[in-house]
């Protein structure tokens, strides 16, 4: 079975309430629904009623398929402004400015999320990176003991000509734009434990750099070599290596030749990347030249899940975004109902 069919049927074996906060949208109908439509996902879809309506509509959907929630008209609505309140009065929101909040779509499925009227939400594909991840944070908050939120994608080889096959964990591709070595090390820590949740294999490793073994002297490299040692003194039993170039970490013969002895053994399928720009580049490299599926931006950190869409994403992208977090929802809670 490839690994996105994996994670579809994980999904599958135990359905969780996604709320889509963008439920105007086409592409998040139809991915929605076909959710709904093949047991994944319990759905509510956040928008004007008669919008929603109109779009559901045009994809034949039967009354009760999924849910459809207005924030302009919702009986919660005063509930959720005075939580958002009594979260937000010490930064100095006002009453009016929290009600404004939390009938804002975003803000009004991150409320959800919160009080357990659903496991996750998914957005993104109309708003912007920073306001799904703002929303998220203001509202849903850190994970305890989290001190980072970061972002990641699964990138699927699954094709007849990628040489080597399976899903794996690029981070972070789409938040930290210059983590310091202890952050790389969290990102590093919350990569692997996102891996395993979602594939139910062992994590590997690997913290990339453009030395390995200390090939070259920088200190961009120095900051690598921190990071693997601060991971490695946090989680003991982890397989993690450090610093790798890309070739050493994923291939075999590379890895052998240039870092005998690694923990990786070339069959890293986690890579964390120094800094933001090197994994987004990278990220859409492995996408557009490879041929690699790349699912995400996927977030990691919160107390439960909520996760951006690219504003450029299919319905097939939305549908594959629903299947994960109800994943990441079944490692990190029971269900809401």
């Amino acid at each position: 079975m490839k690994p996105l069919e994996r994670i579809i049927e994980a999904a599958r074996s135990g359905p969780r309430h996604i709320v889509m906060s963008e439920g105007e949208d086409p592409r998040i109908v139809e991915g929605s629904l076909r959710a709904a439509r093949e047991g994944l996902a319990r759905i509510t879809l956040v928008g004007k009623k008669s919008a929603v309506a109109a779009r559901l509509a045009e994809q034949d959907a039967g009354d009760g398929e999924v849910a459809v929630a207005d924030p302009s008209c919702s009986p919660v609505v005063a509930g959720y402004a005075a939580t958002y309140h009594e979260l937000r009065k010490a930064k100095g929101i006002s009453a009016v400015e929290a009600h404004q909040a939390v009938t804002a779509p975003l803000g009004f499925a991150a409320m959800m999320v919160r009080l357990g009227h659903a496991d996750g939400t998914v957005g993104g594909a109309v708003a912007t990176t920073a306001d799904t991840v703002r929303a998220a944070l203001q509202i849903i908050g850190r994970a305890p003991g989290s001190r980072l939120v970061s972002s990641f994608f699964v990138m699927m080889l699954c094709q007849p000509y990628h040489q080597k096959k399976g899903a794996f964990v690029f981070a972070d591709c789409g938040l930290v734009v210059e983590p310091d070595a202890a952050e790389l090390a969290d990102i590093a820590l919350a990569s692997a434990r996102s891996y395993e949740a979602l594939t139910g294999a062992r994590a590997k490793v690997a913290m990339l750099s453009f030395s390995t073994g200390g090939s070259a002297a920088h200190e961009r490299v120095s900051k690598v070599v921190e990071a693997t040692r601060l991971a490695r003194q946090a989680a003991p039993d982890l397989l993690i290596d450090g610093e790798l170039q890309f070739d050493a970490a994923f291939v075999e013969s590379v890895n052998i030749a240039k870092a005998p002895g690694s923990a990786t053994g070339g069959e890293a399928n986690v890579f964390v990347f120094p800094n933001l720009e090197a994994a987004n580049i990278g990220y859409k490299i492995a996408q557009r030249i490879g041929g690699a599926e790349a699912i995400g931006p996927v977030l990691q950190g919160l107390a439960r899940p909520a996760n951006d869409l690219s504003r450029g994403c299919s319905a097939d992208d939305v549908y594959h975004m629903i299947a994960l977090t109800v994943v990441q929802a079944q490692a990190m809670a029971p269900s809401c109902g």
